[in-house]
């Protein structure tokens, strides 16, 4: 009969845990990119700005300076998600909800706060900053 060393039996645990944590890693579900951005608070919506094109119909390449300043402008987005008590309000909304999620909406130019994430921004504005709904953001934009 041979006796295990301290040392044997660290190194078969460590093996084990990093099996296991792997394996549960592989049966874990995978998040979206939807998942994984911030759940509204409150009455607040998480709203995707609708981003501007980087070359115009000619096929120019518009300066990255140019680019930002028109994203910053830009008042039009895509609901993403809505905080559990957007529009439950009934005084101030007796119509009922200005928008729901996958809506593209219009909102004023410095409404919500810019929250900047890989790929781009997100927009988080409360309920009421809504000015209303578009069926086509292109519509309303202004060409370059």
């Amino acid at each position: 009969m041979t006796k295990s060393h301290a040392l044997e039996d660290k190194y078969n645990a460590e093996e084990d845990a990093k099996k296991i944590a792997e394996h549960e890693a592989e049966q874990a579900p995978t998040k979206t990119n939807l998942e994984k951005l911030p759940n509204p608070t409150g009455w607040r919506l998480l709203v995707m700005p609708f981003k501007v094109k980087e070359e115009t119909k000619g096929g120019i390449i518009i300066a990255q300076e140019t680019l930002d300043r028109a994203r910053a402008a830009v008042q039009v987005g895509y609901v993403l998600k809505m905080g559990p008590l957007c529009y439950e309000d009934k005084d101030k909304y007796p119509t009922g909800p200005w928008c729901k999620e996958k809506d593209w909406v219009m909102f004023a130019r410095y409404a919500g706060s810019r929250i900047d994430i890989d790929g781009g921004e997100i927009k988080m504005l409360n309920d009421d900053e809504i000015l209303g709904t578009i069926d086509d953001p292109k519509d309303i934009l202004h060409a370059m």
